[in-house]
């Protein structure tokens, strides 16, 4: 009894954090701020105010690690292996140029701005695989620091923006079809409420496409979480010990109870309304520790990472957004 009252405070107010957030959310144009985003922020504004009483501490790092992981694990319930299928082989190799592209210039970005090693991942990460929730996972794999995690979503807020509101106008202007509009979307958008945002604004079959697109995307936490699992235990192990990492320990095995569950939708077993609901769950649990996130970090020192990080953020961004629209250019000529 007495440990739930030691974490039931920072718990209860991550939670409603996270309810006000997604009341916001519902009020603003759709796709132009998540409610994760929103939570995050939120979180930074109250951090001078809750990191005066201690009572809050311990629930706060509860959410940021437990039910963080949790949201990821039930956020498997809105894929299944068949969606990788429909994306189609086509999308999957475009996936790998973007990809490609996201971390080789990310690592080019961390030499000539010289940011650390884990932000210029998590800006890399957040461009690669699904904006805020892939920075989320992998931060904490990574042992980033709050204010990283948090510069790291931030700094893909004013770009998803931009891609919600001039997308659809720019792939009118080139004349897109909706097969590569949604390719084109699907691969280059960050967040998912972005992407279902700019899709729909072009055409419901460019939304669906490019919807199905993203979410494999999101398939691909799985091995980038395990690379940075390795990469962080051979930067951060004595050189001595190098050699010796265990892969057990440094095992993200939240990862498979993620696995599991998109296994479970797999099936075609679990009644849509079920998926649903799962779904809303997820995105709250995510939104809770965020916030919890938001609340350890001051906002000041986000800001004062400095300008360039976001710079590199943006600098990552273009050329994803130029190299999707290019291959898949190429694909669907070679295809015709």
């Amino acid at each position: 009894m007495s440990n739930v009252k030691k974490y039931l405070p920072g718990i209860m107010i991550s939670a409603g954090i996270s309810m006000v957030a997604y009341m916001t959310s519902l009020v603003l144009p759709a796709g132009i701020l998540g409610g994760t985003l929103i939570a995050l922020i939120l979180g930074m504004l109250l951090n001078p105010l809750i990191s005066r009483y201690n009572v809050f501490d311990s629930g706060i790092g509860w959410t940021s690690k437990k039910i963080l992981r949790a949201g990821i694990i039930i956020a498997g319930i809105t894929l299944s292996f068949s969606q990788v299928i429909k994306a189609g082989k086509y999308a999957l190799i475009l996936m790998a140029f973007t990809l490609t592209t996201a971390f080789g210039v990310g690592y080019i970005c961390k030499k000539v701005f010289k940011i650390n090693w884990k932000l210029a991942s998590l800006l890399s990460v957040s461009t690669a695989i699904c904006g805020g929730t892939a920075v989320a996972t992998v931060g904490p794999t990574i042992r980033a620091k709050n204010r990283d995690i948090a510069y790291a979503i931030s700094a893909t807020f004013i770009f998803d923006i931009i891609t919600v509101i001039a997308f659809p106008w720019i792939g009118r202007l080139l004349g897109l079809g909706d097969d590569g509009y949604g390719l084109w979307i699907g691969t280059a958008v960050n967040d998912t409420s972005s992407v279902v945002a700019a899709g729909y604004a072009f055409s419901d079959a460019a939304g669906v496409l490019a919807t199905i697109v993203k979410l494999t995307r999101t398939l691909f936490i799985v091995p980038i979480v395990l690379v940075f699992s390795w990469i962080y235990a051979k930067k951060e192990t004595p050189l001595q010990n190098a050699a010796k990492v265990s892969i057990r320990k440094i095992f993200p095995w939240f990862i498979l109870g993620f696995l599991a569950v998109v296994g479970i939708r797999s099936t075609g077993f679990v009644p849509d309304n079920v998926v649903s609901g799962l779904s809303f769950l997820s995105k709250f649990f995510l939104s809770m520790a965020l916030a919890a996130i938001g609340l350890k970090t001051s906002l000041k020192e986000v800001v004062g990472v400095g300008i360039k990080p976001m710079i590199a953020g943006v600098i990552i961004d273009i050329s994803v957004v130029f190299v999707s629209l290019f291959v898949q250019a190429g694909i669907l000529h070679f295809i015709k």
